[in-house]
């Protein structure tokens, strides 16, 4: 597989953040990249410049929408989605157990591990407005003067799922043990897809699809029935060779998705191609031939972990890294991304637009 490298530069408040290598998604819009990290509340612009991306800047979601916890606790954005006027993004929404470091030992070590934090914060379903800033680059503002205003989903998605057969179980469970972790978004025609990195049930990775509008209060959006009995949601499983979901990418009708472990584990890393998941009425099950195995990407041991990807013109496929190896770190405050050929065509209808695109 050829792979190109491209350096991304983030100003020093991103660095001493430690922004740059806790990178968690990524969208590109134009000359420009939304990125996130998960350790933050913000959302990064940076622009192409020269060989790369820089002329970072910074835009916080508080400044835009009221968050579940305070304006600086710590998000967890793991997804990011532009479409229309709007770029959307998506909190973990995962509890957290407390990690055993090498100074812990004994009983110590022991309790930690039965620690686990309710992380409200990160409850977050996000729908920021864009408007193009005086520099002519799109900026997230809180109202649009075309009337696009940032919303949040009240209290995420883990209330509408709290007598869901498959996640309702798993809501209270850590992400990094196999419990509920929402690490992509992309909008698809009316839709809007959550992607988890767990639970994965027997080998398969589930996909929650929604569908958001705006409510008359402008700053909050709710969701729109998906069939005649009310359900708000609905639940799509996909044969990922046993992986959860990484990150999310449409690609014309196509849906491209990043796979990886859903336990703390460093690989298989994969790119699938769900073919036509916009044609018509996605399936609940999503195995071969609807499913290809697209690309294998590297993966370190204990770094370069695959978190987000995005669409480039020429069929290139962007990819950025949790954990970074040092050999991506070549200057201060700047990180290489991989750039890598996609092997397939998508399918060439584009995504029409849509009520969460309104």
């Amino acid at each position: 597989m050829d792979v190109e490298q491209v350096p991304l530069r983030f100003a020093e408040h991103a660095v001493d953040a430690q922004t740059h290598v806790n990178l968690s998604a990524i969208r590109p819009d134009g000359a420009c990249l939304w990125i996130a990290g998960d350790e933050t509340a913000t959302v990064e612009r940076l622009t192409a410049d020269g060989t790369g991306y820089g002329k970072h800047a910074t835009f916080r979601l508080a400044d835009v929408v009221t968050l579940p916890g305070g304006p600086e606790d710590e998000v967890d954005v793991e997804g990011l989605a532009r479409h229309g006027p709007y770029l959307w993004a998506v909190g973990s929404h995962s509890s957290r157990r407390k990690r055993i470091k090498a100074k812990h030992e004994g009983e110590k070590a022991v309790r930690r591990l039965a620690q686990v934090t309710d992380e409200p914060s990160r409850r977050v379903v996000a729908r920021l407005a864009v408007a193009d800033g005086p520099d002519g680059l799109p900026a997230i503002v809180r109202t649009t003067h075309n009337g696009h205003t940032s919303a949040l989903l009240p209290g995420g998605i883990t209330g509408i799922l709290a007598d869901d057969p498959h996640l309702a179980p798993f809501l209270a469970i850590p992400g990094k043990d196999n419990g509920f972790d929402v690490e992509g978004v992309a909008v698809l025609g009316e839709s809007l897809y959550l992607g988890l990195r767990g639970p994965v049930l027997r080998g398969w990775a589930v996909l929650v699809e929604l569908r958001p509008q705006s409510d008359q209060a402008g700053d909050v959006h709710k969701l729109a029935p998906l069939d005649d009995d009310g359900t708000v949601y609905r639940t799509h499983f996909l044969d990922l060779d046993g992986l959860g979901v990484r990150d999310l990418c449409p690609d014309g009708a196509d849906l491209l998705v990043l796979a990886g472990p859903s336990m703390d584990l460093d690989g298989p890393v994969r790119v699938y191609r769900w073919r036509e998941a916009l044609d018509g009425d996605a399936p609940r099950v999503v195995r071969a031939p609807a499913l290809d195995r697209e690309l294998d990407l590297p993966f370190g041991e204990g770094d370069d972990h695959a978190e987000g990807i995005g669409l480039l013109d020429g069929r290139r496929l962007l990819v950025v890294y949790d954990s970074p190896a040092p050999t991506r770190l070549i200057t201060p405050g700047t990180v290489l991304a991989d750039i890598v050929p996609l092997r397939t065509h998508g399918s060439p209808r584009a995504a029409s637009s849509s009520s969460a695109a309104r």
